[in-house]
This record gives C-alpha cells, structure tokens and sequence, in this order.
C-alpha cells in the first residue's frame, strides 16, 4: 500500500507599504499600486455601504460610520492614491473645492461653530480629507469619534447635507 504525503508550502510575500503594514515601516513610492482594492474604493464602486452626499468623476464624498461630530464627512478621490503629498496638484485642487462647498453645506444645514478640515491617512492607505462641522476644538480628535452613532443619525444628516448642497447648486449631489 502506497501513502502519499502531500506537503504545502505557503510563502506570504510582505511588501513594503501594503495596508496590513505599518506606515512608519518604509516609504512608498509616489504611484503605490495596492494589492487590493481600499476599503474606500470598495465604499465607492458599491461592495460596502456607504451614505454619500457627493459623486463626480473625479471623487466621491460619503458620512464617516465613526463620527467626530454629526455631519463628518469623508472626500475621497476614485483614484487610490497613498498619501496626499502624492496627488497631482489638479486632483488636490478639485479635492479641496469638493471639501470646501461640503463644508459650507455642512454649514447651512447643521449651523455648527465651524468646520473643520483634516488629512491624516494613518489608518486607510487611501487620501480622504475628512470634513467636520464641530462646536468645540476638543471635538476634532479622533479619540472623540463615535463608534456608535445613534441610529438614523447618519442619515439624517446626509438628508441635510444634500438639501444645503441643492440650495447651493450643486450638480453632484448624490442620493
């Protein structure tokens, strides 16, 4: 009687800069090309949920599921691109614009004290600039973020968002 033995090898093949690496390990080349797609870019083509105010070409802009403050808002370009330093200066530019008329609807529709702009890009490998209306500074942190919004609230301030971004002519509102 013949045993066959049947031995599997796995080789895993870290690279530098892949999401389930720490940032600080290495840099990354200016046009990183991701192993797989973002957890935005999954966000954007439909595969998760997301609860957008804003699709164009170029970007789309969604409510963050962990809120800083009601209304966050996350602009995130289609492109997956690591780090912000590395976006062609017309797609930062439109990214700013989208970033700036969200907030002035964040503004008319949730009248907070200011709103807020952040790039940080530590935790998703894929530039977002979040948006946030806020009442206190101690507010834009992330250890202020709601794990667990209350329920509808995401989307009634979405609801909001695009009413002010209709009101301001605004040709990419996204429902």
């Amino acid at each position: 009687m013949v045993v066959a033995v049947v031995v599997v090898v796995v080789v895993v093949v870290v690279v530098a800069g892949h999401p389930a690496i720490l940032a600080s390990q290495a840099p990354r080349p200016a046009h990183y090309a991701f192993v797989m797609p973002s957890i935005f870019t999954k966000v954007i083509e439909g595969d998760l949920p997301g609860t957008f105010v804003w699709r164009d070409p170029e970007c789309a802009a969604f409510l963050s599921i962990n809120p800083m403050h009601t209304g966050h808002t996350l602009v995130v370009p289609r492109e997956e691109v690591d780090h912000w330093i590395d976006l062609e200066p017309t797609l930062a530019a439109h990214l700013f614009q989208v970033a700036q008329t969200i907030g002035r609807a964040q503004d008319a529709a949730l009248s907070p004290r200011r709103i807020g702009v952040m790039i940080v890009g530590d935790e998703v490998p894929h530039v977002h600039i979040h948006v946030v209306p806020f009442d206190s500074v101690a507010e834009l942190s992330f250890a202020h973020a709601d794990p667990n919004p209350p329920a509808g609230s995401i989307d009634s301030a979405a609801a909001k968002i695009r009413e002010a971004l209709r009101n301001l002519g605004s040709e990419h509102v996204s429902d």
